[in-house]
């Protein structure tokens, strides 16, 4: 069983929406809401400020100013070096994925203004495979960081993910590695990198790139960690403190920068990329 799949065993509750359905439920609060006033918050609870998990398409109208976002390296797909067979052969995982996203990556990469300031944006969609790590995802993350640099740009990564992928094995795993190398290349060019942690970030993901950061941003709620909560029990055979592993209890515990709720995410991302880019 992959990473993936085994972190949905934990994934927070999340309403079961069909497209002919007009009322949302929030898991947190229990109140009922028209699903477009929803929509309208940022697929954020009316009631209680509860965070449902946002797609990769609205996830980049929420940060891309209008009309500025521009795909790359939107033809790159996976192969599949280890003919690699589980339940299913990774090919056909990868065509199921295929037809139920429209895209052969969990990542989309490309260009854009953010509040007016160009920007090369990175985000991870877990309706594919679990938002996992492969070749061509860290490849797209590289190649960002080399539009930074050569663009004199800073660099978002939006993060969801149940880590590295095992269909590509070490292939996946190098790709932590390889991610690193890229931002610290970054790094040395003095050019910002802006990591958003969002519900779920786990596995080689959260060990690599994701808190790489020179800020890390969590959204309300988000959980966050390696190994999951079930596990890490199993390990250490304690209880786990209330909360562990959500957003607020890795900011009390100085592992992230801030907790930042998804209506000033842009706001707060564009500040800071002002703030350190001398030419923004």
């Amino acid at each position: 069983m992959g990473f993936s799949d085994f972190l949905k065993k934990f994934k927070r509750p999340q309403p079961t929406q069909e497209k002919s359905t007009t009322w949302i439920k929030c898991p947190a609060c229990g109140a009922i809401s028209f699903y477009k006033e929803v929509q309208k918050e940022n697929n954020t609870c009316p009631k209680c400020g509860y965070h449902f998990r946002m797609n990769i398409e609205n996830r980049i109208k929420l940060l891309a100013d209008e009309g500025t976002f521009v795909e790359y390296d939107k033809n790159l797909e996976p192969t599949d070096p280890l003919n690699f067979v589980d339940k299913k052969s990774y090919k056909k995982r990868i065509e199921e994925n295929y037809k139920k996203t429209g895209r052969k990556s969990s990542a989309i990469a490309g260009e854009c203004k953010i509040n007016g300031i160009p920007t090369q944006l990175v985000v991870f969609d877990f309706n594919f495979m679990g938002g996992s790590l492969g070749s061509v995802e860290g490849e797209k993350i590289v190649r960002a960081v080399k539009r930074a640099i050569d663009k004199n740009q800073g660099l978002v990564i939006v993060s969801t993910s149940g880590g590295a992928r095992m269909q590509e094995s070490t292939f996946s795993l190098m790709q932590m590695a390889k991610t690193s190398a890229a931002l610290a290349s970054l790094a040395e060019h003095k050019l910002p990198y802006i990591s958003v942690l969002t519900d779920p970030t786990f596995g080689g993901v959260s060990a690599s790139f994701a808190f790489l950061g020179d800020f890390i941003i969590a959204e309300p709620g988000a959980m966050i960690g390696f190994a999951g909560p079930r596990v890490i029990k199993q390990t250490i055979g304690e209880d786990l403190p209330e909360g562990f592993q959500r957003a607020e209890f890795l900011l009390e515990h100085g592992l992230i920068d801030m907790v930042v709720k998804r209506s000033k995410l842009k706001k707060t991302i564009a500040d800071l990329l002002k703030f350190t880019l001398k030419n923004a």
